[in-house]
């Protein structure tokens, strides 16, 4: 069994930074690609950046130069540092993880946090 768990979100000013974290833990060979998504009250969930087992990033228009994704492949865990945050960045982030839960398996399967809740707000 495969639990992905985030951690980070809270109530923050316009301007401020957060860091969210998120690790992957249980029945784990290995992890592929990770990435952050959101969802804000009334949207669908979009992606809001990636990144690749050996460290290639990708980001939404929307955060680039203001979010930087990376991970900890000792500890399975990915990281979103979140700066000059914007109230449009209010959302539940969701982390995304795409596991190989054993070796006699060949491909990679998505597992779903239950996300952390961001709010930027005066």
């Amino acid at each position: 069994q495969v639990q992905v768990v985030e951690s980070g979100g809270s109530l923050v000013q316009p301007g401020r930074s957060l860091r969210l974290s998120c690790t992957a833990s249980g029945s784990i060979f290995s992890i592929n690609n990770m990435a952050w998504y959101r969802q804000a009250p009334g949207k669908e969930r979009e992606f809001v950046a990636g990144i690749t087992s050996g460290g290639g990033t990708n980001y939404a228009d929307s955060v680039k130069g203001r979010f930087t994704i990376s991970r900890d492949n000792a500890k399975d865990t990915v990281y979103l540092q979140m700066n000059s945050l914007k109230p449009e960045d209010t959302a539940l982030y969701y982390c995304n993880a795409q596991i190989r839960v054993r070796a006699s398996e060949y491909s990679f399967s998505p597992f779903w946090g239950q996300g952390t809740q961001v709010t930027v707000s005066s």
